[in-house]
C-alpha cells in the first residue's frame, strides 16, 4: 500500500466502500486575514458592563450601553463605526485609575445680548447650542449653557458642566472620565461659517488642563490571550503607556506566536510637542497620528482604525493616502500644518492628514514611528504601515498553506525513491510549494522580482534536526506610488 490514508485502517477486511476526505489541496488561493480591531478605553459608572470584559461590538448605541454614554470608550466606538461596520470590533473598558484627576477648564462669558442669536459650542467634536434672546445676560446664558449640556439629547458629551459657585458668569467644565487624555479635549465656539456670537456677548474659553494618571493599559493583555488583534486603539498617549503598548505588541510579533498587532494613537499638541513624542519613540508597531480642530484625538484614532482595516483587508500593500475619515471635523486654516511642517513630522515619526476643500479630512501618510535600526543608524525598513502589514499578509498566508498542505508528513531528502500517495514531503517539494505561493503574491501586487526570489530562496533540511526545515524567504515587497516628481522643460 503506497497511499498515506488518515482514517482508513489497512487491516479493514469487513468489505464494501470506504471513503475519507482530504482537504489538503482544497484552497488554491490566499488564506483570508481576518482584520479585527481592538479599542481600548475608559468606561463611566454607568455602563453596564464590568472593566477588564472583551465585548464584540456593533452599533454605537450598544457601546454606550456597555460602557456608559460620554464615557471615551463609548466615543471611540462611535467613531470607528462611522469609518467601518464590516470588521469585527471588539471593546474592552478600563475603569479610571484610583489616583487619576480630571481634566478641568471653563467658559466665562461676558455682556449682556443687544440682539437675539444662538451660541454654537464644540466641545470634544460634539455641537452644543444656546438660544439667546435681546437682554439675556452672560449669567443667563451660563446657565441656560449648562442646562443644554445636560439635556438628554447631548448626553454623549464626554465633558460635564456646571455654573461657578462663586462667578454666575462661568461655566466650569470638567471630563467625565479622569486621566491625562482628558487634556486633549478641545472646546471652542463659532466653528461652522456664519456662526458668530451674538452682538453684545464675549466667552472667554479657558483650555481643558490639570488630567493625570491614565489607566495602566497592561491589565488588557491577560483578557485578550492570545486572540489576535491586527488593529488596536486607545487614548493612552504617554510614555508609559506607549512602551508597554509596545513590549506587548513585539511579543506577539515574535516568531513563536506571530500572533501580529499594530496600535493606531492621536495626539493633539503643536509642532514641537509631535515633534518630541515622534522622536521619543521607535517602533514599528506605533503610528501616532499629529491632529488638531474640534475632534477627540481619541476620535481620530479610532476612525484610523478603521480605515486602515477596511483598506488592508482588501490589500495591505496599498497606500492609505486620500481616504476620509468620516465624522471627524477638519480643523481651522489656521490650525493646518504646511506642507513643509508635515514633512518635518514625517521625518519625526508622525503620521499627517489633509483637508480637502470640502472641508474632509483625508488620510496623507500612515507611518510608524519606526526611524532607526538598534545601532542609532537610519533605517527607514519599516516607515510606512503598508510594509508591516504586508509582512504580517505574507508570513499568515505562508503559513497556512504549508500547514494546510503538508499537517502530517514524514520528511525525506531530495532525491527519495518513494511511491507516490505516501504523506511524505521533501525541502524540494517545499521550495516548489513557496516558489507557487510567490506567484500568487506577485498576482495580487503584494511582491515583485520573481527572478531575484527564486534564485535568493533557500529551502533545506536543518543539518542538526532531521525533522526541520529550514526556509529563507527573500521577497521584494511591491511599493506604494506617494510621490511624483516632475521636470516641466519647456520651449518658446
Amino acid at each position: 500500500m503506497t497511499i498515506s490514508f488518515n482514517e482508513i485502517p489497512n487491516n479493514l477486511r469487513v468489505p464494501l466502500f470506504y471513503a475519507e476526505f482530504d482537504n489538503s489541496r482544497a484552497v488554491q488561493g490566499g488564506a483570508t486575514q481576518e482584520y479585527n480591531v481592538l479599542l481600548i478605553g475608559n468606561k463611566l459608572a454607568a455602563g453596564t458592563k464590568p472593566e477588564l470584559e472583551p465585548h464584540v461590538i456593533t452599533s454605537k448605541e450598544q457601546g454606550y450601553e456597555y460602557f456608559g454614554i460620554g464615557s471615551v470608550l463609548g466615543d471611540m466606538i462611535a467613531a470607528h463605526l462611522e469609518n467601518n461596520t464590516i470588521h469585527e470590533l471588539t471593546a474592552i473598558a478600563i475603569d479610571d485609575d484610583g489616583a487619576a484627576v480630571k481634566a478641568s477648564g471653563n467658559i466665562l462669558f461676558a455682556g449682556t445680548a443687544t440682539a437675539a442669536g444662538t451660541i454654537s459650542l464644540m466641545m470634544g467634536g460634539k455641537n452644543i447650542r444656546v438660544g439667546v434672546a435681546v437682554g439675556d445676560t452672560a449669567a443667563d446664558i451660563a446657565t441656560a449653557l449648562v442646562a443644554a449640556m445636560g439635556d438628554a439629547a447631548n448626553a454623549d458629551l464626554v465633558l460635564d458642566g456646571v455654573v461657578n459657585g462663586g462667578t454666575a458668569e462661568q461655566v466650569d467644565l470638567s471630563a467625565k472620565n479622569a486621566g491625562e487624555f482628558g487634556n486633549e479635549i478641545d472646546v471652542r465656539h463659532s466653528y461652522f461659517a456664519g456662526e458668530a456670537l451674538p452682538a453684545g456677548i464675549t466667552a472667554t474659553i479657558t483650555a481643558l488642563s490639570g488630567g493625570t494618571a491614565n489607566p495602566d493599559v497592561d491589565q488588557v493583555w491577560p483578557v485578550i490571550g492570545e486572540k489576535q488583534y491586527i488593529l488596536m486603539s486607545s487614548p493612552y498617549t504617554d510614555a508609559q503607556s506607549l512602551i508597554k503598548m509596545e513590549a506587548e505588541l513585539s511579543d506577539r510579533f515574535g516568531p513563536l506566536k506571530a500572533n501580529d498587532g499594530y496600535a493606531l494613537y492621536g495626539k493633539r499638541d503643536d509642532l514641537a510637542g509631535l515633534q518630541t513624542i515622534g522622536n521619543s519613540r521607535n517602533s514599528q508597531f506605533t503610528t501616532i497620528m499629529g491632529v488638531a480642530g474640534p475632534s477627540s484625538p481619541w476620535q481620530w484614532a479610532a476612525a484610523l482604525a478603521g480605515q486602515v482595516a477596511n483598506s488592508a483587508s482588501i490589500d495591505p500593500a496599498r497606500p492609505f493616502q486620500t481616504l476620509q475619515l468620516d465624522g471627524i471635523l477638519a480643523p481651522s486654516q489656521t490650525e493646518l500644518f504646511t506642507l513643509e511642517e508635515r514633512n518635518l513630522l514625517l521625518f519625526d515619526g508622525i503620521a499627517t492628514y489633509n483637508v480637502d476643500s470640502g472641508s474632509n479630512v483625508l488620510i496623507e501618510a500612515v507611518i510608524t514611528t519606526y526611524k532607526e535600526n538598534a545601532f542609532g543608524a537610519p533605517d527607514p525598513s519599516y516607515l510606512y504601515l503598508n510594509t508591516p502589514l504586508t509582512l504580517s499578509f505574507l508570513r499568515f498566508d505562508l503559513a497556512a498553506r504549508i500547514t494546510l498542505r503538508f499537517p502530517r508528513h514524514k520528511l525525506a531528502d531530495d532525491g527519495t525513491r518513494f511511491d507516490p500517495g505516501i504523506a511524505v514531503v521533501t525541502p524540494g517539494s517545499i521550495k516548489a510549494e513557496v516558489i507557487t505561493k510567490f506567484r500568487e503574491w506577485e498576482a495580487k501586487a503584494l511582491v515583485e522580482g520573481f527572478s531575484q526570489f527564486k534564485d535568493d530562496l533557500i529551502v533545506e533540511r536543518n543539518s542538526d534536526n532531521p525533522n526541520r526545515v529550514d526556509i529563507l524567504l527573500p521577497p521584494d515587497l511591491v511599493n506604494q506610488l506617494r510621490v511624483v516628481a516632475t521636470k516641466i522643460q519647456f520651449l518658446l
